[in-house]
């Protein structure tokens, strides 16, 4: 049995992608989706299962998902296959391979492209695993993107995931302070989209500004601005000895302190 787990804004898209492409994939969360096909009882999802795809939030519930609460390292005696897909940091990622059992294949394949490509199932993969197992596993991840990048072996598709996120920061930090610049000076700002869409500063947010469903909002701990505030500490957290971060911290503590626009 394929089982995701974490069927939130993502998740849940990506788990109709699997279901619509064939698969017998369930759901597991912890807040009911009342959704026949998505359940709270982690003892309807693990038994049976033998591929996962993990799609929480973060490290914490990461930790619960395999080894604490949910233990699916002790309640799931067929899983055979892991794919990472939540955005952590790459040095976390590495230390899974000592926790998990051998015979347990990981992948790390964080996905990029927001809600509106899960939704399209054009999302951007970027995984790292041995080749053979990339190849086992596109099929499964051809029904949620269009986009393919194997970075090279387990831990790699995160490294590439946390540096792609340090720029979709970078771009959410100065286009939003474009924009409420741009209001001030009395221009108007769907004409400033257009225009940047055809220049020099065009970038991802900018460019989705209408269809990237979290463009507008401010900053909250538990919302899509907060999760890019917690992957920019993910690429912090395994920055190579040397690198200077104060550009990432500062990009940080820019979309920590975002208001809604409107």
């Amino acid at each position: 049995m394929i089982g995701l787990a974490g069927c939130g804004r993502m998740g849940r898209p990506m788990l109709d992608a699997l279901r619509d492409g064939g698969t017998n994939a369930i759901g597991f969360d912890v807040v009911d989706k009342d959704v026949d096909h998505i359940t709270t009882n982690i003892m309807a999802f693990a038994p049976r299962l033998e591929t996962l795809f993990s799609v929480v939030r973060d490290e914490a519930e990461t930790n619960a998902l395999l080894f604490d609460t949910q233990n699916l390292m002790g309640t799931a005696p067929n899983l055979r296959r892991i794919f990472i897909c939540s955005t952590l940091s790459p040095r976390y990622v590495q230390g899974l391979r000592e926790r998990v059992p051998d015979h347990i294949t990981l992948i790390d394949a964080p996905m990029s492209g927001a809600q509106v490509a899960a939704e399209n199932r054009t999302l951007s993969f970027m995984m790292g695993g041995v080749q053979d197992d990339i190849d086992e596993a596109l099929p499964l991840l051809a029904c949620m993107g269009k986009y393919f990048h194997h970075m090279g072996p387990f831990g790699t598709g995160m490294q590439a995931k946390v540096l792609n996120n340090l720029l979709a920061a970078s771009h959410t930090a100065m286009t939003r302070l474009v924009l409420d610049w741009a209001g001030a000076s009395g221009l108007d700002t769907e004409r400033l989209l257009t225009l940047i869409g055809t220049s020099s500063g065009q970038n991802w947010l900018a460019s989705g500004f209408d269809t990237i469903e979290f463009a507008r909002d401010g900053y909250a701990p538990d919302n899509s601005i907060g999760i890019l505030v917690k992957d920019v500490a993910a690429a912090l957290d395994a920055a190579p000895d040397g690198m200077d971060t104060a550009l990432p911290k500062q990009v940080q503590a820019t979309i920590r302190a975002l208001k809604p626009h409107r």
